[in-house]
């Protein structure tokens, strides 16, 4: 286990490539404070479907977002223009590799559990891998609008399209994300309008 969580650290001090492209800060965020971000906008969104009545598996939850990102401890963070050249398969196929070789010392059955959580991930086949992966569209947003409230221009690109993406969720899921996004959205516009 310690190898594994060794491993980890490196997260930490990883810059998420996405932001320093655009002249934020080397520091400004890194895959550590992504995940927890993630974690923590997961957990609320869970949170809410149940109190809205929606059986949603919280820890799975948990889980999936703690470990969406462990992959980058091997491959780092891909930017979004990394994937103009490396097909999805591709890179698909190294992140599990990579995953793979870093939960393999946690004993076999903590490896295949976490396999499973990372492919379910990848996959968006649950209700829960598709909460994850919102959460880590809203975790964007809100860095990016927190850049943008501290004074950050040229963000545009990340709020193109966000009230359009489908993320695979009915009903009252699909409901709370809109809801979320939209919020978002228009607090952007609010920031944008104000720096002007």
């Amino acid at each position: 286990m310690i190898e594994t969580l060794l491993e980890l650290q490196r997260l930490k001090k990883l810059d998420r490539t996405g932001w320093t492209l655009r002249g934020q800060a080397a520091g400004a965020e890194s895959v550590a404070a992504h995940t927890f971000g993630v974690a923590a906008v997961a957990m609320m969104l869970a949170d809410e479907l149940v109190a809205r009545g929606l059986c949603v598996n919280v820890e799975r939850v948990l889980r999936m977002a703690l470990l969406h990102d462990w992959a980058e401890a091997r491959m780092g963070d891909m930017p979004r223009t990394g994937s103009c050249y490396f097909s999805v398969e591709v890179r698909t196929k190294a992140e599990r590799a990579a995953f793979d070789d870093i939960v393999e010392g946690v004993g076999e059955a903590r490896s295949k559990m976490y396999g499973e959580l990372h492919v379910d991930y990848e996959e968006r086949k649950s209700l829960e891998a598709r909460l994850v992966k919102a959460a880590d569209v809203i975790d964007l947003l809100l860095q990016a609008l927190a850049f943008e409230r501290a004074g950050a221009r040229g963000l545009d690109e990340f709020w193109e399209n966000v009230l359009e993406r489908d993320l695979q969720l009915e009903s009252s899921a699909g409901e709370l994300v809109h809801e979320l996004l939209s919020e978002l959205t228009e607090a952007h516009h609010a920031t944008v309008n104000t720096l002007r």
